[in-house]
């Protein structure tokens, strides 16, 4: 077998040193070699060495098929570097990856961490928000970051959220000569870091401390509505909590919402690993819908349409990628029998459609529904608790019923 044209390198701040022997024989072996400006340094690749277009772009590697190629990346390529990107465009026989510790493993040997215990997050080009959900007492997280700018930021978003008293490590060049760590409060590390700003490469390691009472975000569904941004129109959390365990969220897998609200449905599902496409015809909705995404850091698992259901399942066919194939379906209002013909010529086998409904109309079909084709029918009552004059009654919500089927 002919060895592969392209070698996928971890390079990490000690440079050349660094590498293996087998890595080194194919960076002097590379007519081409492609990496951050830092790394092309590092390896003293010279007139060989080809900057990473920004936005990043695998298409200059791949323009080159076939001749001698190295790409550089931070230790290992296939932890939030480029080895996914160009891998899922090749075939296994045309690369090779010689890797090193990662920055995640650096950090975690240095602070005594169990990487096992700790999230990390590579957000160079993500929003903070997705540190999130991940966020609870004592909880450990890495975060790779793309400057110093990034880590003030990162800090003052911290102390916005209520997590001023988590322990910051604000880590530079890890691994070379020239390796830094400061350590602070996330309130003490804004004022810092203005006066002495984080050099890239740079990363934060975070053990999480909120404020009184503050304990993060639940990891069960039906969050408090109160997290979203909605009109009323919003499936309510203990309403929601079921509607999502009738959906059963796996990680990978792509949720249609139609007549999605305030998306809070497809945030959930999206929390618990999956993507979703929300589908909404009311423009302020929509704008609610974008805001809540925003909010979770979940803007490119939670893709939005506005419309009609109808049109946007025409529309959505079209898409690449998994978004074209849901494994469920939730229509929480607008449901019809047209809409019901609709779905079942698109849903593919083994998808799963979960109807929610609180007019007699929509419901009395969703009865014949359940006639002709089977499934689960539950009609759910909720009350709660309200003050009456002085005292306190219960006030009822209006009955739901639930039609969950499987194609």
């Amino acid at each position: 077998m002919a060895d592969p044209w392209l070698t996928l390198i971890g390079m990490n701040e000690d440079g050349l040193q660094g590498l293996n022997a087998a890595a080194r024989r194919a960076l002097d072996a590379a007519h081409t070699v492609f990496g951050a400006p830092r790394h092309l340094a590092l390896a003293q690749a010279g007139e060989r060495g080809r900057p990473w277009p920004v936005p990043f772009d695998a298409a200059p590697v791949l323009a080159l098929r076939g001749q001698p190629v190295a790409v550089l990346a931070s230790g290992d390529p296939f932890w939030f570097g480029a080895g996914g990107s160009l891998a899922r465009r090749l075939e296994p026989h045309e690369w090779r990856c010689h890797a090193q510790a990662s920055t995640f493993s650096l950090v975690a040997a240095r602070l005594g961490w169990r990487l096992e215990n700790t999230d990390c997050l590579g957000l160079h080009a993500s929003p903070m928000e997705q540190v999130l959900p991940r966020l609870g007492r004592e909880r450990q997280l890495i975060v790779l970051l793309r400057d110093g700018d990034a880590a003030a930021a990162l800090a003052r978003w911290l102390q916005e959220e209520g997590w001023g008293a988590s322990t910051l490590w604000v880590m530079e060049s890890v691994g070379g000569p020239q390796e830094r760590c400061r350590m602070f409060t996330a309130g003490q590390a804004g004022d810092a870091l203005a006066l002495q700003p984080a050099q890239a490469p740079v990363c934060v390691a975070l053990l999480a401390r909120g404020s009184d009472g503050q304990a993060g975000l639940p990891a069960t569904p039906g969050r408090p509505d109160s997290w979203y941004a909605h009109d009323g129109q919003i499936t309510k959390a203990p309403v929601r909590a079921m509607t999502l365990a009738a959906l059963a969220p796996r990680r990978g897998q792509c949720l249609w919402d139609l007549g999605a609200g305030s998306g809070s449905v497809s945030v959930e599902w999206c929390l618990a690993g999956g993507q979703a496409v929300a589908v909404e015809q009311h423009a302020a909705r929509v704008d609610n819908i974008r805001r809540n995404a925003g909010r979770f850091g979940l803007q490119q698992a939670l893709h939005i349409v506005h419309g009609q259901a109808l049109q946007a399942l025409q529309l959505v066919q079209t898409w690449p990628g998994t978004h074209a194939v849901p494994q469920a379906v939730f229509v929480g209002g607008g449901f019809d029998a047209v809409l019901f013909e609709a779905l079942q010529a698109c849903m593919p086998p083994g998808c799963r459609l979960v109807v929610n409904a609180v007019t007699l109309e929509t419901q009395a079909l969703l009865v014949q529904l359940h006639g002709r084709h089977g499934g689960q029918l539950l009609r759910l009552e909720l009350s709660s608790v309200e003050p009456l004059g002085r005292l306190h009654s219960w006030k009822a919500a209006r009955p739901l019923v639930q039609w969950v089927w499987q194609r």
